[in-house]
C-alpha cells in the first residue's frame, strides 16, 4: 500500500514506494502469437494499491501512475491501527459514500485523461506504455466485511453502483475478516461464499487471506481443479496420495479416515482470482505453484535488484522474509513443515551487511559449496 498523500508530495517517495522492472523481450510466459503484437520493452501487469482518505488525493496520485501501470487499487482492508486512525484501510468499510467518492473521481480523471478503462490507443494518442495497444486503467477495492453481513451488502452495493448501470469498479477483492479478527483466525469462508454467489455475476471477485499455498486453500474453485476424490463420477482416491501403509499380513492398513469421509472444502465457482500478501514476502513463486521459497527465486530476486537501485533495508528486508520460515501450513522452523533457508544468526549477519555487493557476496559465501548465488 502506498500512501496517496505523500506519493503526491514527495519525490523521495515517487522513487522509493514505485519501482518497476522492464524487459528487453517479451516475458516468456506470453504465447508467440501474443508476443509478435507486443512492442518492446514490455512491461508485466502491475497494480498499483494506495491507502487514501480523499478523492482529491486519490485521483492525482492515480494520474501520477498511470503512465506506468495497470490499473489502481484502494485499500479499504488494511487493518492496522496507525492506518485507521488516518481513515485509511479498513475505517473505510464505515464510510461507503467517501469510498464511492473517490472511486468516481478518480474514473472521471482518469478518463479525461485517456485512461479510461474503456479507451484504447489511438493514432495521436500512441501505446508505448509498455503495455500493448490497450491504454485503459482499472480502478478496484479491497475490502473486509463487517460482523454484520448486511452492512457490507449495504457497502458493495453502494460503491458498486445501482443495477443495470456501469458499475463504478472493475473487480473487488474480499479479505473475509473483520477489522477486528486477528489473522490468526482462518477466513470466514461462508461469508466469501455469501457475497461472491450474490456479485461475482457482475464484478470479477477475488480473495485475499489465508492464501498460503495453492494446495491449502479452504475452499476450491474454478481457479483449481477440484481433487481427484470429488470428481462428478464419484468418490476417487487422489493419484497424489502415497501409497497406504501394509500390515504384516500384507494387506493394506486401515486408514485413519477414509476419502468418503473426509470434510469436503466448499467449493466457490465465481471467484476470479486470488490475492496473497505476507505469503508472497516469503515466498515469491507462490504462484507459479512452489509450495516455499527456493535459492533459485532468491537468485532471481538478488539478479533484478542488481539492475534495479532499490534501496538496501528493503532488498534485506525482503530477503529476510524469502530465507525465514514463511507463514501459514508451511511456515515452522526445525519442528516444522518448511525449514528457513538461513538460520536465525545468519538472517541477522544478512541485515549488517551495508552495502548490496556485501549482501551478495555474504550470500554466496554461504552458497560456496553451490557456487554461490546463481546470476542470470
Amino acid at each position: 500500500m502506498i500512501l496517496s498523500k505523500e506519493f503526491n508530495r514527495s519525490a523521495i517517495a515517487r522513487d522509493s514506494d514505485l519501482t518497476l522492472s522492464t524487459f528487453t523481450s517479451p516475458p516468456s510466459f506470453l504465447s508467440a502469437s501474443t508476443t509478435s503484437q507486443i512492442p518492446c520493452p514490455v512491461s508485466p501487469p502491475t497494480i498499483v494499491q494506495f491507502g487514501a482518505n480523499s478523492p482529491l488525493e486519490f485521483s492525482r496520485s492515480s494520474s501520477l501512475v498511470a503512465p506506468f501501470v495497470s490499473g489502481i487499487d484502494l485499500n479499504c482492508g488494511c487493518p492496522q491501527s496507525w492506518a485507521c486512525a488516518e481513515t485509511l484501510g479498513a475505517k473505510l468499510m464505515d464510510n461507503r459514500g467517501l469510498v464511492l467518492d473517490m472511486v468516481t473521481t478518480c474514473r472521471e480523471r482518469l478518463r479525461s485523461e485517456g485512461w479510461g478503462v474503456e479507451c484504447d490507443a489511438s493514432k495521436d494518442a500512441p501505446a508505448e506504455d509498455g503495455m500493448g495497444s490497450s491504454r485503459g486503467r482499472s480502478i478496484s477495492v479491497k475490502i473486509r466485511i463487517h460482523k454484520d453481513l448486511r452492512q457490507t451488502v449495504d457497502w458493495i452495493d453502494t460503491v458498486l453502483g445501482p443495477p443495470g448501470t456501469p458499475r463504478n469498479i472493475d473487480w473487488l477483492t474480499i479479505h473475509p475478516r473483520t477489522r477486528h479478527t486477528p489473522s490468526s483466525t482462518p477466513i470466514n469462508v461462508e461469508a466469501l461464499q455469501f457475497l461472491t454467489e450474490k456479485y461475482g455475476r457482475r464484478v470479477p471477485i477475488l480473495v485475499s487471506g489465508d492464501v498460503f499455498t495453492l494446495d491449502t486453500l479452504p475452499y476450491t474453485s474454478t481457479l483449481q481443479p477440484l481433487p481427484t476424490m470429488w470428481t462428478s463420477e464419484g468418490i476417487k482416491p487422489s493419484p497424489s496420495l502415497p501409497p497406504p501403509p501394509s500390515t504384516a499380513r500384507g494387506h493394506p492398513a486401515e486408514p485413519e479416515m477414509r476419502p468418503e469421509t473426509a470434510p469436503r472444502p466448499p467449493h466457490i465457482p465465481l471467484l476470479s482470482g486470488l490475492m496473497s500478501a505476507r505469503a508472497l514476502l516469503s515466498n515469491p513463486s507462490l504462484f507459479s505453484g512452489s509450495p516455499s521459497c527456493t535459492w533459485h527465486a532468491v537468485s532471481l530476486f538478488l539478479s533484478n535488484v542488481s539492475r534495479a537501485n532499490l534501496p538496501l533495508k528493503l532488498v534485506q528486508h525482503h530477503l529476510g522474509e524469502m530465507l525465514g520460515t514463511g507463514f501459514g501450513p508451511n511456515a515452522g522452523g526445525p519442528s516444522g513443515p518448511k525449514h528457513a533457508l538461513l538460520g536465525k544468526k545468519d538472517r541477522v549477519r544478512l541485515l549488517g551487511c551495508k552495502n548490496f555487493c556485501a549482501v551478495v557476496d555474504f550470500l554466496d559465501d554461504l552458497r560456496e559449496d553451490q557456487g554461490g548465488i546463481d546470476r542470470f
